[in-house]
């Protein structure tokens, strides 16, 4: 395992060195086939839900083309961190090339402002099938939900394209050394050889935004659903407006939960490991908790997932 002593001149190294989850051998390896699972199962969660979207002519509807998207952006999410996590924890020089870290912050906080629009759309689907019952086929039509689904993924890849070209463009000096498992933007701005506010000042502006607007909106849509459901007469009715939206309170809840957590607090080096767990938390195992809970919750998708799975 490559350490700061093993290392005469950092210059020379064609990158940085993600020190990932230091220890021994034996647990590198132990940590890269546990995950190695994980990832599999998650691909083949996701991956269930999109076939069971595709080939169920039942599930041709908003809610689940938004659920089929969502899955599939989840399976590119995990795959922005996990292979590379894999390959440095079977690596001995723990070094990712400068493109490589560029692209790896590029994809994974592109994917990750995406994943929040989405989570605000679906809201607003919900919003529309409880509060606005009578109107929601009219409301949310196929083409209504296409233009949405179209501006999730626009807007979550245009969004960083102004940090990602600026990063790009800096000149990083020291030990090149990033304390994390992925390239984070908080600990590259700390490896730029000149500090530059204005940069700093335009991070901490852009980042947030992604995170902070669809939430406020996810709060507002479930407040009114709240109001309505409260206005429900019969308990029966109340429990069924519920749970048609308890499987995405459940997954806004673990992501955002963990997100808040992981950027709601100041950064340090004492705060490392733990930041490593609360970004593994909603970068690898939200995407493979998701398929669970949207299929535990669900008498259609599991009636799809069985069809699908006994074919």
């Amino acid at each position: 395992m490559i350490t700061i002593n093993t290392i005469s001149n950092f210059s020379t190294i064609p990158g940085f060195i993600l020190l990932g989850f230091p220890g021994s051998r034996q647990s590198q390896i132990l940590l890269c086939e546990l995950f190695s699972v994980i990832y599999i199962l998650t691909l083949m969660g996701n991956g269930s839900i999109i076939c069971a979207v595709r080939w169920d002519q039942r599930l041709h509807t908003p809610m689940y083309i938004l659920l089929a998207n969502f899955s599939f952006l989840e399976v590119c999410y995990v795959t922005s961190t996990v292979p590379n996590m894999l390959a440095n924890f079977l690596s001995d020089t723990k070094v990712i090339s400068f493109s490589g870290c560029f692209l790896q912050f590029y994809f994974f906080f592109s994917l990750g402002s995406a994943e929040c629009f989405f989570l605000a759309i679906m809201a607003f689907d919900r919003y529309l099938a409880i509060c606005r019952p009578l109107h929601y086929p009219t409301i949310m039509t196929r083409h209504l939900c296409n233009n949405l689904v179209i501006s999730c993924w626009v807007l979550g890849f245009l969004w960083f394209l102004v940090p990602i070209s600026i990063i790009s463009q800096m000149t990083f000096c020291g030990s090149r050394i990033i304390d994390h498992f992925l390239c984070d933007p908080g600990p590259l701005l700390a490896l730029t050889c000149k500090k530059v506010p204005m940069i700093e000042l335009v991070f901490s502006i852009l980042s947030p935004l992604p995170l902070i607007i669809p939430f406020l909106f996810i709060m507002g849509s479930y407040v009114l659903v709240l109001a309505a459901v409260l206005k429900v007469p019969s308990a029966s009715g109340k429990r069924k407006a519920f749970s048609t939206c308890g499987s995405h309170l459940a997954v806004v809840s673990l992501f955002y939960g963990s997100v808040l957590v992981m950027y709601g607090s100041p950064t340090s080096e004492h705060e490392a490991g733990m930041q490593k767990i609360v970004t593994l938390f909603y970068s690898v195992l939200t995407p493979l908790l998701n398929p669970v809970i949207y299929s535990l919750r669900n008498k259609d998708m599991k009636k799809a997932l069985q069809k699908l799975l006994g074919n």
